[in-house]
């Protein structure tokens, strides 16, 4: 008999990805999603994308009621439900706090009654702030910050006391959390708290933390979502992308394919149980390329980037994924390349609703002091 896994935020889009990939192994499926309409839009409906095979339950997760029903006759849980989003967290507060912090703990008290099977979490690469770096003397520095006066003078690469720059290279899980943001912050519990009560309760539990991810089923009008995302919105509608800073800050992107396919082999790995893995592509491209890259295939080499020279409060410069652990762990590698998954996205983007709230979202940063 095949088991029941139910997807916290499983309507969105890397839920639903992780759904198909769960009902092509044989699991049956059901999610619990508020339907948020940042995310899926007003009065939304269960999205048409969503495989007629998932059992949808519409509730919140800060919701004992509704958490307590979708759990029954669970096997097992993957907790992907979040409010997304660095600069609109360090307003938003409250708001970010109770979805994170409250709707996993929501989440974890009723699993504490009725445990499952295995847990799976997702976190973040927020948590690190900035990345892993390569000091002048060859040494490793997992402590580099930039203060809001070298941004204020437009100085963006994160320096030593004797003005020399850092390297960036590949950060491991490793590297101790610096938290940036209170979304970061909020990823960072949601982690600690699944571990902790998995280990007290004997729920074996496995963290994975999400790097940039991209594909099709993205929220193209939200605009704190993925930057791929974003972009794609602008083009869409005839605006360049809007680029902080320089456009040289490094992120590691990749296929929401690769994360679902991540997703199912931390459950099902018996060695994971109580670790936390970096889930990334293990390359590192600039921000200014990665429009470059999508104005090709969009076919847009007329929207040229505006590099905005202006920075935001909780970014980083650099972070990109060592994923040595979870290869020799998990069995995981990715399996769709940048270019691969770049003109899925652009095969898919014709279908979906981009409504461009971009400069509205600076706007309210920039109001607030959050962009400067």
């Amino acid at each position: 008999m095949s088991k029941t896994i139910l997807i916290t935020g499983g309507a969105g889009f890397i839920g639903s990805h992780l759904a198909d990939q769960l009902l092509a192994q044989g699991y049956r499926v059901r999610a619990l999603d508020n339907l948020s309409p940042q995310v899926h839009g007003e009065g939304a409906q269960r999205p048409e994308y969503l495989d007629e095979r998932v059992e949808l339950v519409v509730g919140d997760v800060r919701d004992r009621e509704a958490v307590k029903q979708a759990l029954m006759g669970v096997d097992g849980v993957f907790h992907y439900a979040a409010a997304v989003g660095v600069g609109q967290s360090m307003y938003e507060v409250a708001d970010y706090t109770a979805v994170n912090n409250l709707g996993t703990a929501v989440l974890l008290e009723q699993l504490i009654e009725r445990p499952v099977e295995k847990l799976v979490v997702a976190s973040s690469m927020s948590l690190y702030g900035e990345g892993r770096y390569r000091a002048a003397d060859g040494s490793l520095s997992d402590h580099v910050r930039r203060d809001r006066e070298q941004l204020k003078r437009g100085e963006w690469e994160p320096r030593d006391a004797e003005g020399r720059p850092y390297v960036p290279v590949p950060t491991a899980e490793d590297k101790r959390p610096d938290l940036a943001s209170v979304y970061a912050l909020s990823k960072f519990d949601q982690e600690r708290l699944c571990l902790m009560i998995g280990e007290a309760y004997g729920i074996p539990t496995t963290a994975l933390r999400f790097f940039n991810v991209y594909g099709p089923r993205q929220a193209l009008s939200n605009p704190y979502t993925g930057v791929l995302a974003i972009f794609a919105s602008r083009y869409l509608n005839g605006n360049p992308p809007l680029i902080f800073e320089d456009g040289e800050q490094k992120r590691d992107f990749v296929s929401v394919h690769d994360i679902a396919r991540a997703s199912v082999l931390a459950y099902e790995s018996e060695a994971a149980a109580g670790e936390v893995f970096n889930i990334g592509s293990g390359n590192a491209y600039t921000v200014r390329e990665i429009a470059e890259h999508l104005a090709g295939v969009l076919d847009r080499a007329d929207l040229a980037p505006e590099i905005t020279g202006k920075y935001r409060v909780g970014d980083i410069r650099h972070c990109f994924a060592d994923i040595g652990k979870a290869r020799e762990v998990l069995g995981y590698a990715p399996l769709v390349d940048f270019d691969t998954g770049l003109q899925e996205l652009a095969e898919w983007l014709p279908q979906a609703q981009a409504e461009d709230r971009v400069n509205a979202a600076r706007d309210e940063l920039m109001a607030r002091g959050l962009a400067i």
